[in-house]
Parts: C-alpha cells; structure tokens; sequence
C-alpha cells in the first residue's frame, strides 16, 4: 500500500510538473513566434453552415447582432461554461444573416485585437476549434464586404489558431476534443488551399484516429455510444466539406463512415431508443436522423449482437444487455462497471432501466459522475458493495479502469417464441474468486421474463453477500404484494409483476441520470443474499399482467 502510494504521488507531481512546463513553454515568446508563421494566402472555400446543422443548435428565434452589448461582451466574470459558449462562437449561427456584417466584423476584429497572443483560457483547445469552423463557416457575416486590412488580420489569425492546434493536438488524451480539432484543421486547409501543410496534417491526424481508437466493428474502442454518435456526426461534415469543395473524398472517409454509420444502425436506428450504457444518457436522435436523410446516408444492421451489446425486439418489446469487455484505461474515462447490465423496454417505455450518465465533472458535481461508474447504478449484481472495476485516478477530474472485465462466455438466440441472451464476465474473480453468469430468457408469447443470476465460486471457504438491482423510471410506481414474494409494477397504463421465490426482495431508493447533468431520486428492485459454500442460482421473473 505505501509503495503504491509513493507511485500514485510520484506519478501526480511528475504530471504536475509536466503541466506547468508545458505552461511556461507556451507563455513564452518563443511559442508565439512559432505559431504566428503565417502566409498571405487567400480564403478560397467558403462551406455552407447548414452542414453543421447535426452538431449546432439552433435557437427558433434568429438574433441581430445589434441586440448585444459588444463593450462588455468580453468581461472577465463570466462562469466558464459561458465564457465557452462565447469564445468558440457557435452562437454565430444563431445570428440573423440580415445582421451587420460590419458589427460581426468588429467584434470578431475585437477578439482578435484581445486575444492574439496566447493565453490558456480563451484559446483552449476545444474552444479554439469550434471557433475556426464558425468563422470560417459563418464567412457571410465574418468575411464578406471586408476591408482588406481586416481580411488580412482575419486570415492570420485562423492560421495562427490552426498551428497551435496542429502543435497541441497530438498531447491530447480527449479523442472527443482530437476529432473536433482535426476536423477544424481540415476545413482550414480546404478552405486555404494555397498552403496544403494544413490538410495534409489533418488528413493524417484522422488517419490516426481511425487507427487508434475505433475497432474492427466501427464503434469507438471506448464502446461509448455518444463518441460513436460524435464520431459519425464529424466524419460526415468532413466528406461533405470534401464534396463541396470538389475535392477528391478520401477512401478511408466514405469507408469510415460506412462502419460508424453500421453502428448507429444497431444502436439506434433499429431501436428508435437510447440504452443507458457506458456513458450514455438521454439525447434523441431524430433530428440528426433528419440530418442524415437530407444528405442521402442510409446505413443498415441486422445483427442480433454487436460490439459488445445484444438487442432482441420485436414490434412490443425491446431487451438488450451489455455482453462487452470493459475497454482499455486510456479509453475508459466514460466507463461504467456495468458487465451483464440489461435493459427491457415495453412499447416505446423503459420497463427496466439503467441510471444513466452524469457528465459534469466540475467540482461537487464530480461526484455524480464518480457514482455513476458503480454498479450499484445498474442493473445487474454486484458482491460486498463492490463494483466489477476496480478505477483509479487520472487526474482531478477523470476515473479511468484500473482492472478491468473480460467476458468469458456469451451466447445470443432470437426465435419467434424464445429469446435468450447469456454472458459471465471476471470482474469478481481475483477479489472474491467468484464468476457472474447471467441468462435472461423472454417468452414473446407469454410477455415473460426469466432470469437466472449464477454465482459461481472458485473458493468455496468464505461466504459472499450480493445485491441485484433492477432499476426503474422515475415515474414508475411500486408496490410489494403481502407475501413480500412480488412487487407489482404500474408502468403508464401498464401493469407487470416481479417475483423472486427464494431470496429476499425490496424496494430501494436510487439516483437517475438519464437526462444530462439532472439528477432525479428513483426506486430499485433489489434482491439481496448470502452466497455460501456453493454455487448460487438466483432465480427472478418479470411477467406482465
């Protein structure tokens, strides 16, 4: 323990002093002169905004740029999420294109004027990115009808802010923050064309994002469902940029996208719902389903079983589980420990549910998210209060996977009249020297779920206590039966029973996260027990009535 504690220690002041390096470097003069080699070369592809419409969010009411107070717009007291919204300028799209375009010019001329050298907050890199793609793409207020001292000084500073993400890009850890700056660095070279250092560096960047963190299947090595979503959303904004500006789209683009698009077929197309695994939480995707039938993507998966995930439906029913191996610890930062973790969903609403994903990871808020990596938040089982994983610090902010799950078995069987998804996973092996095996069977014909939670002891010399939790919707109502053998379940204007003949079951309260960073309390299933000298089979069942 003291060993690992030195290393922990040793490791946060190395990473400390990294830090602070890095801060003088790019404080320095020397920096400022290496990111400010820029050329006097002209703005030649001028893209469309509507090809950003899948990740702006358009406000219904257009606003004039006159409606600002432009001398205070740049104030020092703005929380950070606002001084965000401010500084990346996707606000600009917002803007009612009969706005000035000499005001727009002004205050863009003021950024510039304030933040042309380098300073940590405003040139973030995420912040610094999505500013270049609004400019660029805003260029009907930003560029047109501009005096040529200001076109100058509006050209450079693109430059200048696309060298320093091409400087910083490869430090980053955030593969979110690497595929928004690589498309930002694209979109520069397509748009300055005169200089190609900026496309070719960026066509090699997402070269290597697509080698380093999406599989074989086309889903993110982190099996996060909204990287996926993200990751289809820019790679196809890159390829229309390619087509718009009639340049050759690379092969590994449309093949891309073929992959990702598969995967979004899968986990959301199919389903029309949002599963609440690894990450994920409430966001509907219609609109960008919209998105994509505008531009004329269609993408398809039959399969069953897909990165990890099972899915079964018919025209009723929808049952799914995380049947996945927990990703590696640098792609884990949105993991939750939730191996054999299901979901059943009974016309359009979630009968059984996981809690979802609280985002925010700013100061007490951090708990949240901390707590939303455990187990207890999922449904599925857990021994002595311990989750699967076993995380450790990446820094102040970020748990990522210290030991991590594998699944040793699985097995996936969809039939008119039987389905049945099956899996065990390790993560309980080394510390209780115990497998979780899981089966859930549905008969459609009789809308019955059985379940069957195995315990499987190695060391059969110590006694182990499990919970398994099934959790519900905040609007759910429950109510155990006399004989405390079932809990009647009112899901809308729908009744189901669950029952459990040999252990005890209650009902517990909970935390749901399903909408993002909102927190609402909800009630749980819980079956609890003793598992002792051998192996353990929990049997439950989920019947509608």
């Amino acid at each position: 323990m003291i060993i690992k504690n030195f290393t922990a220690n040793l490791s946060q002041f190395y990473f400390g002093l990294k830090v602070s390096l890095k801060q003088f470097y790019q404080d320095s003069n020397f920096y400022e002169k290496k990111i400010s080699k820029t050329k006097n070369i002209t703005f030649d592809y001028k893209p469309s905004p509507y090809l950003l419409s899948s990740i702006v969010k358009y406000q219904n009411k257009k606003y004039k740029i006159e409606d600002f107070a432009f001398e205070t717009i740049w104030q020092n007291n703005l929380d950070y999420e606002e001084f965000k919204k401010l500084n990346n300028f996707f606000w600009f799209f917002s803007l009612d294109l009969k706005s000035s375009k000499k005001t727009t010019q002004t205050v863009v001329n003021n950024w510039i004027n304030k933040n042309d050298r380098y300073n940590k907050k405003s040139w973030d890199f995420d912040i610094t990115s999505k500013r270049i793609i609004s400019w660029l793409s805003n260029h009907r207020l930003t560029y047109e009808d501009c005096e040529e001292e200001y076109k100058k000084k509006f050209n450079q500073s693109v430059q200048k802010q696309a060298n320093h993400l091409l400087n910083e890009i490869k430090n980053l850890s955030e593969v979110e923050n690497k595929i928004v700056g690589c498309a930002s660095i694209i979109l520069t070279g397509l748009a300055y064309k005169n200089d190609t250092k900026y496309l070719s560096s960026g066509l090699n960047l997402l070269k290597k994002i697509i080698k380093s963190s999406i599989n074989n299947d086309g889903f993110p090595k982190s099996r996060n469902i909204k990287q996926l979503i993200l990751y289809l959303k820019y790679f196809i904004i890159i390829r229309e940029w390619f087509k718009e500006s009639q340049n050759t789209i690379p092969e590994y683009i449309d093949e891309t996208i073929y992959y990702l698009g598969q995967s979004y077929a899968f986990i959301w197309q199919n389903i029309n719902q949002d599963i609440l695994f690894n990450g994920n939480y409430i966001s509907n995707n219609n609109e960008f389903d919209q998105y994509l039938k505008r531009l004329g993507y269609v993408f398809k998966n039959e399969n069953k079983e897909f990165a990890g995930y099972a899915i079964l439906k018919n025209k009723r029913i929808i049952l799914t589980m995380d049947i996945g191996d927990s990703p590696s610890n640098n792609f884990s930062k949105s993991y939750q420990s939730g191996a054999l973790s299901f979901e059943i969903i009974s016309n359009g609403k979630k009968l059984i549910t996981n809690s979802g994903y609280f985002t925010n990871k700013q100061n007490k808020l951090n708990k949240l998210n901390k707590l939303s990596k455990s187990t207890a938040l999922q449904s599925t089982l857990s021994i002595e209060d311990h989750s699967s994983c076993d995380y450790k610090k990446l820094d102040k902010s970020n748990l990522i996977v210290d030991k991590g799950i594998r699944i040793i078995k699985k097995n996936v069987i969809f039939e008119d009249n039987y389905w049945k998804i099956s899996g065990s996973h390790d993560g309980y092996l080394k510390k209780f020297k115990t497998i979780h095996e899981r089966e859930i069977e549905f008969y459609p014909e009789q809308i019955k779920f059985i379940g069957y939670d195995n315990l499987l002891k190695k060391d059969k010399s110590n006694d182990i206590k499990f919970d398994i939790r099934f959790h519900l919707n905040p609007n759910t109502k429950v109510m155990k039966t006399q004989d405390n053998k079932s809990i009647l379940i009112e899901l809308e204007d729908e009744g189901w029973k669950f029952s459990c003949d040999n252990f005890d079951i209650n009902i517990d309260n909970g935390l749901y996260l399903g909408n993002k960073n909102l927190y609402k309390e909800n009630q749980n299933i819980c079956i609890s027990g003793i598992c002792k000298d051998e192996n353990q089979t929990i049997k439950w069942e989920i019947n509608k009535i």
